[in-house]
């Protein structure tokens, strides 16, 4: 039987564009070029990598967002996934990690699943929760913040990296994975991959599609809110320390100053 690979990814705003918030105090998303959450790139990479040492392997990509959020997922394909799901309905504007995990549920089990692969964190939200709702929703075991991730005999096993030690984890399949930056550069499209990308089914999905009503979702659905926001002030220009003999010693005054030393 086929080894069924979900990966959760994110549409995110470019971190390097400017960003704000709209009105609503939601991610002003129109404004600012989006991309696949670089963090989500290594959860794709570790799937393509346990499906190339699996004897049968599926990879399908999942995503939530708008229209533009399909070129998260193409790029996923063009990396080397099998297919899409895209779930796009705009009562999910603002939504927050409560009810996408109930989406991202609804929509793993459209599909099916043996096991779901999630970056560790989106680089917007950095909320880092998402993957132990999923797994609380789907009712499965959930690994974690993995360096290292591997799958045999019916088992996820994987190595977490903490400050003081590493852990060796596994659990049965069905299962959630998180896995971090540490796991593994992700591979360059190739052109190919590129090209046959474009031949890769997209299935399209709505909150209908998905049996959830539009008030668990949504900004009237979510269990926490953005009450106020404030721009981030300007750089200031920095101190510039002249040496005419007292350099070290100004400077020494001036990190202490600052609490560095």
């Amino acid at each position: 039987m086929s080894l069924r690979i979900v990966v959760c990814v994110k549409y995110v705003p470019d971190a390097t564009g400017d960003r704000h918030f709209a009105e609503d105090l939601t991610v002003d998303r129109d404004d600012v070029d989006g991309l696949l959450s670089e963090l989500d790139e290594y959860a794709v990479e570790q799937a393509l990598q346990i499906s190339e040492e699996a004897d049968d392997a599926e990879i399908t990509v999942l995503t939530i967002g708008p229209e533009d959020a399909k070129d998260a997922l193409r790029k996923a394909l063009s990396m080397g996934a099998d297919k899409a799901v895209h779930v796009e309905d705009d009562d999910l504007h603002g939504t927050d990690a409560l009810g996408t995990s109930l989406v991202l549920a609804k929509a793993v089990e459209h599909v099916g699943y043996d096991l779901v692969i999630c970056g560790m964190a989106s680089t917007d939200g950095g909320m880092g929760v998402l993957p132990a709702m999923l797994a609380e929703r789907l009712g499965v075991p959930q690994v974690t913040l993995l360096s290292e991730v591997a799958v045999e005999d019916g088992k996820v096993t994987g190595r977490r990296d903490g400050d003081a030690a590493s852990e060796q984890l596994e659990a049965s399949l069905p299962a959630v994975v998180s896995v971090t930056d540490q796991s593994g550069e992700a591979r360059y499209p190739s052109f190919k991959g590129i090209m046959a990308a474009k031949k890769k089914p997209v299935e399209s999905l709505d909150l209908s599609d998905l049996g959830i009503d539009a008030d668990e979702v949504g900004l009237d659905g979510a269990w926490t809110t953005v009450d106020e926001a404030t721009e981030r002030p300007a750089r200031t220009a920095g101190t510039i320390v002249k040496d005419e003999g007292e350099g070290g010693k100004q400077l020494a005054e001036f990190l202490a100053g600052q609490k560095f030393i």
